[in-house]
């Protein structure tokens, strides 16, 4: 929870900071990487703040079924446009902020590999082969505690890991706002 006041005190002070700046490419440079990072971070603490709690609560049987369904829907335009997006609009803004400011490069610089090492590498090595073995998975199976307590425990660390990150990513870019150049 205090990561979550963190980043949205912090993304208060940088949009007040960049708003003030008269360029609309600078705003837009710094504002788009903000919103699609804040959009990453707030996807993975969603699930960490609510979903996973909820799927705990419930029946291992009802709790895979739920999740093989959410797995299921998340592969969607939405999701693909700010899990993929992200990465690629902090790359590219971190590259065009060399224009302004060496700071700010390299800040998103450091966004950008903090969110690949703690979202998308922890994604594709664990988060995404968990599903998929969950996905095969009978949730009326007998073993469907086993089943659940193997797959649960080590995707929610994953999880954790991912809104941290992302939060770190966040905190970073709202940093980039907050250096960026005086008018």
């Amino acid at each position: 929870m205090l990561l979550l006041c963190w980043c949205w005190a912090l993304f208060c002070l940088a949009w007040a900071r960049v708003m003030r700046d008269t360029r609309p490419g600078f705003r837009f440079l710094l504002l788009l990487p903000l919103l699609f990072s804040g959009a990453s971070f707030g996807f993975f603490f969603a699930w960490q703040a609510s979903t996973i709690g909820g799927l705990n609560a419930i029946a291992p049987g009802v709790a895979i079924e739920a999740m093989q369904a959410m797995n299921a829907s998340v592969r969607n335009p939405a999701f693909a446009v700010m899990y993929f997006g992200t990465p690629v609009v902090l790359a590219l803004s971190a590259v065009i902020a060399l224009m302004w400011s060496r700071t700010i490069a390299l800040l998103l610089g450091a966004a950008l590999l903090v969110h690949l090492g703690g979202i998308a590498f922890t994604t594709a090595w664990i988060n995404v082969p968990l599903n998929m073995a969950l996905a095969t998975a009978d949730p009326a199976s007998p073993d469907a505690t086993t089943i659940w307590a193997d797959y649960a425990a080590p995707w929610h660390r994953a999880n954790l890991l991912r809104t941290i990150t992302g939060g770190v990513s966040l905190t970073l870019v709202g940093l980039a706002l907050l250096a960026g150049p005086r008018k």
